[in-house]
């Protein structure tokens, strides 16, 4: 079986030329830019030509240098009124499903996530052009997308990602790197809708906060897993300290365990501090992590220095579609 993070994003900008774009103005800059110093990349770097590039090629690197065979590399889509009208000023980047395809096709270390809002008129079309693009998975942040995942509107778009096997990751909890145009859709409870579907769902950050302020889903997700056998989480950001606090919960209960899969949520910085003063891995554990300048490794093997069973590193494979899984 593969081992697969399943939560990696892909960032690129106009002047590159794939597509892609993304402001990085306010508070967001100082975030952004140590998001690149920990890749080895800098801010002024962030809106050059061939950002792109090296963006990629700094991604395949650390894949190729860590225990990990594969990543799900995840599209961003932009923000759609609840009328399906675009809303260009809106959002701080965009990362379009051919990109994200074209990327998988030349590099076997890439699985394609494509990203669709439901509202879009065209939505089923795409959904169909992506299927046979070869899209593994589907990717949505709702309360940054502006998707109200219950409307039932979406129902036939849920229904026939459910015929085609193809699972939903959903941001779920705070968030606080990207715009936030409706914090309630936060909850999980908005799933509900493509659960009842039969669409294979997973709760990206297992609906932790991210910052003080943010309510903790945690909880309520749980207890929405014993209703909905076809709902899951990734651990994707866990190892961030303001999302550290889920860690123990998504080790100790057995339910949650059981529908757990990795994700890093790359290139968002993670490290092993939260989860050595929670008692977690211990000094000499924390050290050795310490010294690794892989991102994708060090999430792994700090998950790994946890106690994280070997199948939270696997279990994905059975959820995307048409993914070989041997290595």
């Amino acid at each position: 079986m593969k081992t697969i993070d399943m939560h990696v994003h892909m960032v690129g900008n106009a002047a590159s030329g794939n597509g892609c774009w993304v402001r990085a103005s306010g508070l967001k800059a100082p975030l952004y830019g140590l998001m690149l110093r920990k890749l080895g990349l800098r801010y002024s770097q962030l809106q050059s030509p061939e950002f792109d590039d090296l963006f990629r090629e700094r991604l395949v690197e650390f894949i190729q240098e860590s225990k990990i065979n594969a990543v799900c590399l995840l599209a961003q889509e932009a923000v759609y009124h609840e009328d399906g009208s675009s809303w260009p000023n809106a959002g701080n980047a965009f990362v379009p499903n051919d990109y994200v395809l074209q990327l998988a096709r030349n590099h076997k270390e890439f699985l394609p996530a494509v990203s669709i809002h439901p509202a879009r008129p065209d939505a089923i079309d795409e959904l169909e052009r992506c299927l046979e693009g070869g899209a593994a998975m589907m990717k949505c942040l709702p309360n940054c997308q502006n998707i109200d995942c219950s409307d039932d509107r979406f129902r036939p778009f849920w229904n026939r990602m459910a015929e085609a096997g193809l699972p939903l990751l959903a941001h779920t909890g705070g968030e606080h790197t990207l715009q936030v145009i409706n914090s309630k859709y936060a909850n999980p409870e908005i799933l509900r809708l493509p659960l009842e579907c039969g669409v294979n769902v997973i709760a990206a950050h297992a609906a932790t906060g991210s910052g003080l302020t943010d309510p903790d889903y945690l909880p309520r997700l749980i207890e929405m897993m014993a209703d909905h056998p076809n709902l899951y989480a990734d651990s994707s950001a866990l190892n961030v300290l303001t999302r550290s606090h889920g860690l123990r919960p998504c080790l100790e209960n057995e339910l949650l365990a059981s529908r757990l899969v990795h994700g890093s949520d790359y290139p968002v910085p993670t490290s092993p501090f939260p989860a050595w003063i929670r008692g977690l891995i211990d000094s000499d554990q924390w050290a050795a992590i310490r010294r690794l300048n892989n991102p994708i490794d060090a999430d792994y093997q700090t998950k790994l220095a946890m106690g994280f069973h070997a199948e939270h590193f696997t279990r994905i494979n059975s959820l995307l579609r048409g993914v070989t899984t041997e290595t």
